[in-house]
């Protein structure tokens, strides 16, 4: 996980080929000042093991020809006057343009140490927070940065050619290389030869990028991980203006590849570009986008099929032992259907990609016990979702290690998913008993997270509802992993067990989303489905899926990054995304069924797969309501929940400031 930024004055960018949401009304932004260490501030606590920067100087040359030169210094914590990031101030000086590149590091792979930028002997810039799980092949020891850069150093610099290949050379193109790569990813890469700027994020969104594109009344263009700044001087604004047509200052970067050529045609002695979006050249990649399923309507015989399937499953999957229901390679099969198995090979996969110990992990463990090192940890609800990739993540992790199960909880041991927690936690010492499992139990109050609740707000921007601070901040503490582990070393209750003060340091979080976005887990699912049978249903899961960048994973990602912690999301995996698209809806799901039976389903006959049978009948639950934050969060801010209910507390924006703060 990194954290990465680019600051650019000095050039007029155009932004009229990007398509707005034309029902909007005029685009507005507020006047932030903010200073750079503010801003490295936000992106180390993102990467804590190193911080860099470089900027990139242009130079407008009249004479002659229109030509651009360029030359690269190391950062000198100077931005404009007063070490300011100040909207409209920083536009030219002396005629030069500026680019200013930002990169932390959270290093995960690799032999040796890394600080962002990166600068190759070409000129070339970058800094990139991502993971390559697929698609390019690099080396188990080396780092997917570095790896990256040197990919994109051969690709085609022709500053016309903007298209899959270049057609002169063959070469492959930036483009090109991007939508090959299978893992989330957020770039911003500097292409001297061309004077192109690229930039943009993976075509899910499973790694934030924040965009502030120029106005009228401010010129200035940046991206960040990550916004430096509180929306709490941005609510009381809205509030002065009525909340009418007020804009945060940052938006979410739609998911795609941008890029900006700088132009030195203009004879008026200013640079310009021209902001381009780029289709993901992998038709693979574009299916998935789509989100298109072949079976959707089932006829009465494939439902008579697959009901037939679920009822004889029951005495089959509890008559049979664990080795029986095992996914490993000769095992025995269960009468379990077969696209349950399917499903579950590439959820183990995926898993098994983003939990492979790297050689980099000999440079974190250093100073800490083999024994007491824990690389990956899962965020536990004790729910479904969490209790799959919890037994997954038991079959790929190597057996010396602990697993941490981070469970937040703002009402004690008795929040429903502090409860849900405790059982998960016994049935996956049934399933995996010589595995080392470890609860951490974090405890929070609402009333004491004054401090932690604004900075809360500053990482969920711009998202600005309720529910997005109540999400974020069970998020930001969960994924903290500061709180208590039982001392029992037996299967007794951990109640009757004194509790310990501990901390998570596993650097990598196993999360959970995505699984009710594909598998028609929220209660809207089975409204769409009264509503418009499967075709309905098959819409509003496809809008989800289309739509989870903007509402869930930028926000989810900067909360979680903000410790330090890389999350990782398996049920997001290209191949999983794939695999479930290839599966008849009604496999997948069917809300005819009861709750906890029918929504899920699929999961539900992985789950027992893995001998989680327990799990695999858990009711569907949000974070905010399993926690109680959100219940805790309408008694502060509206007084009850009834009075919360009326006001539709879960979707009402914090136009003024928030009693949490």
């Amino acid at each position: 996980m990194c954290g990465i930024a680019l600051i650019v004055s000095g050039i007029r960018i155009d932004i009229s080929s990007l398509l707005f949401d034309s029902t909007r009304s005029p685009r507005q932004t507020e006047r932030l000042l903010f200073s750079l260490d503010d801003l490295k501030a936000a992106l180390r606590r993102r990467g804590p093991d190193s911080l860099g920067a470089k900027k990139v100087f242009l130079k407008f040359n009249v004479s002659g020809k229109n030509q651009i030169s360029s030359f690269i210094e190391d950062d000198d914590d100077v931005l404009c006057s007063g070490n300011k990031v100040n909207t409209g101030e920083c536009d030219n000086i002396d005629g030069d343009a500026k680019l200013h590149f930002i990169g932390s590091t959270l290093q995960l792979r690799g032999i040796t140490s890394l600080v962002q930028p990166l600068v190759d002997p070409s000129g070339n810039i970058l800094v990139y927070n991502g993971e390559i799980f697929g698609g390019l092949h690099l080396a188990s020891d080396c780092n997917d940065a570095e790896f990256l850069m040197q990919t994109l150093g051969k690709c085609c610099s022709c500053g016309s050619c903007l298209t899959d290949r270049c057609v002169k050379s063959g070469e492959s193109s930036i483009p090109d290389v991007l939508s090959t790569i299978k893992g989330p990813w957020a770039i911003i890469y500097w292409q001297d030869s061309s004077r192109t700027l690229w930039f943009g994020r993976d075509a899910f969104g499973r790694r934030s990028l924040l965009v502030h594109w120029p106005t009228e009344d401010d010129s200035t263009f940046l991206l960040s991980s990550v916004s430096p700044v509180s929306p709490i001087q941005q609510a009381s604004e809205c509030e002065a203006h009525n909340g009418i047509g007020c804009l945060s200052y940052w938006e979410e970067l739609p998911c795609g590849i941008y890029s900006v050529h700088v132009d030195a045609s203009n004879t008026n002695g200013y640079l310009v570009g021209e902001v381009k979006i780029h289709e993901y050249t992998n038709s693979m990649l574009n299916e998935l986008i789509k989100w298109e399923r072949i079976s959707i309507e089932p006829n009465p015989e494939d439902l008579q099929a697959s009901c037939h399937k679920f009822s004889g499953r029951q005495h089959d999957l509890h008559s049979t032992s664990l080795e029986e229901v095992s996914c490993e390679t000769g095992s025995t099969q269960s009468a379990m259907p077969m696209p349950a198995h399917i499903l579950l090979n590439a959820l183990k996969e995926s898993v098994l990609r983003r939990t492979s110990l790297y050689t980099i992990y000999q440079a974190v463990v250093s100073g800490i016990r083999q024994e007491k090192f824990v690389p990956v940890a899962v965020l536990f609800s004790g729910g479904l979702d969490s209790m799959i990739l919890a037994a997954l993540l038991d079959q790929c992790l190597d057996p010396i290690y602990e697993i941490d199960l981070l469970n937040i909880s703002f009402d004690g041991q008795l929040a429903p998913d502090r409860k849900s927690a405790k059982a998960g936690l016994k049935e996956l010492k049934r399933v995996a008993p010589s595995r080392r499992w470890k609860l951490v139990e974090i405890d929070a109050d609402l009333s004491d997270l004054v401090f932690e609740t604004s900075h809360v707000m500053s990482l969920i921007n711009p998202a600005n509802t309720y529910m997005d601070l109540n999400i974020g901040i069970a998020l930001w503490l969960a994924s903290g992993g500061d709180g208590w582990v039982s001392d029992a070393n037996t299967d007794d209750n951990d109640d009757n067990h004194a509790r310990i003060k501990y901390k998570s340091n596993a650097r990598i979080l196993l999360v959970g989303s995505g699984a009710d976005e594909q598998c028609a887990g929220y209660g809207r699912h089975k409204t769409s489905y009264r509503r418009g049978s499967w075709l309905g249903l098959h819409e509003e899961m496809r809008l989800d899926m289309q739509r989870i960048w903007k509402r869930n994973l930028g926000r989810d990602d900067r909360c979680i990054a903000d410790n330090g912690k890389e999350a990782r999301f398996p049920f997001l995996d290209e191949d999983v995304i794939s695999v479930l698209l290839k599966i008849p809806l009604w496999e997948i799901a069917n809300l005819d069924q009861p709750s906890g039976v029918g929504d899920k389903k699929i999961l539900r006959e992985v789950a027992e797969l893995l001998g989680l049978y327990e799990a695999a009948v858990l009711p569907k639950r949000a974070i905010q309501f399993g926690s109680r934050i959100a219940r805790e969060s309408n008694r502060k801010n509206f007084g009850s929940n009834r009075a919360a209910n009326q006001a539709s507390a879960g979707s009402a924006r914090i136009y003024r400031k928030s009693n949490f703060s």
